[in-house]
């Protein structure tokens, strides 16, 4: 039976309130088909409560993200960054009992989540604008200034990872973030959002929407009062997530399905590339972006290669 530590709430966050829902889906470990936890299924209207509350914490008059200096941002970043190690074991755990994926790979995926959060906030106040040469008695200049509201939809393979890869970059350039994990595995995800609540993130800045991409991705793709819109899936789904958010003209970022061939020549030093050929493509199972699901292999090697 599988034993994990500390569960996440299994609720929507919205506006700093783990906010219940109707239905829940059931979250199983990979390891075994056990139920292990159970989590919401947001529907539209809870994604449209979402969008009001990270709206809010972006603009609002009360919205108290609004008036945090890059400087500070990027303080809170780092102190977040902290709790993440903090919670290490804790949140691995978690990433394992819900992806399937070995221990080790789990605790790596989290010491990435957590460096994502440092990357981005030594960089969150060292985002400049530009002076531009023009004619004589004028000043002409760029400003940096942040989307809005980003909304972000994550796979289910590298929940924490992406997590810190696109939740870190939004915050600290000033943006709100309503994000729909994957319902295949998003505990991890929970926990974070969770622990970005202890840490002092101030309410609506995240909101975190569980649920099945038809129902809450679907919607939050749609809402036509988000600024910025990026998705991490298949080829397919991006499409539909691409046409939707087309419907109001906001900016999409893609990551799809992209994996690419391996290249072997007969001058390789072959124990250290065919170990590194094994491991790119059975690393999570073969499911990551970047998996290598091709190999090419230089006539004059071939058989030594397959013989190996």
């Amino acid at each position: 039976m599988t034993v994990l530590p500390v569960i996440p709430p299994r609720h929507a966050l919205i506006g700093g309130e783990w906010v219940p829902t109707q239905a829940l889906l059931d979250v199983e470990t990979p390891s075994s088909g056990q139920t292990i936890a159970q989590i919401a299924r947001c529907q539209a209207e809870e994604v449209m409560v979402a969008v009001d509350a990270a709206r809010r914490a972006f603009s609002g008059s009360l919205g108290e993200w609004a008036r945090w200096s890059a400087k500070r941002r990027g303080e809170w970043l780092l102190q977040f960054a902290d709790a993440i190690d903090a919670d290490h074991a804790n949140l691995a755990a978690l990433e394992c009992a819900d992806t399937g994926k070995p221990m080790a790979q789990a605790e790596a995926d989290i010491r990435a989540c957590a460096r994502y959060f440092r990357f981005y906030g030594g960089g969150a106040d060292k985002l400049h604008g530009e002076t531009l040469p023009f004619d004589e008695g004028f000043a002409v200049l760029t400003l940096r200034e942040p989307y809005g509201v980003c909304a972000q939809i994550i796979p289910w393979n590298y929940p924490a990872q992406i997590f810190g890869r696109c939740v870190a970059a939004a915050l600290a350039t000033g943006n709100s973030v309503v994000l729909k994990p994957a319902e295949d595995a998003c505990l991890s995800v929970l926990r974070l959002a969770e622990l970005a609540c202890e840490s002092g993130l101030p309410p609506g800045v995240l909101n975190v929407v569980p649920g099945l991409g038809r129902e809450a991705g679907a919607a939050l793709a749609s809402h036509p009062a988000i600024d910025h819109l990026s998705f991490t899936g298949s080829p397919e789904t991006g499409t539909q997530v691409a046409q939707a958010a087309a419907a109001h003209h906001v900016p999409v970022t893609l990551e799809l399905g992209g994996k690419s061939p391996q290249i072997v020549f007969a001058d390789a030093d072959m124990d250290v590339a065919l170990d590194a050929v094994v491991r790119a493509i059975i690393q999570n199972a073969g499911q990551t972006c970047s998996a290598g699901s091709r190999l090419l292999v230089e006539a004059s090697c071939a058989e030594a290669v397959l013989g190996e």
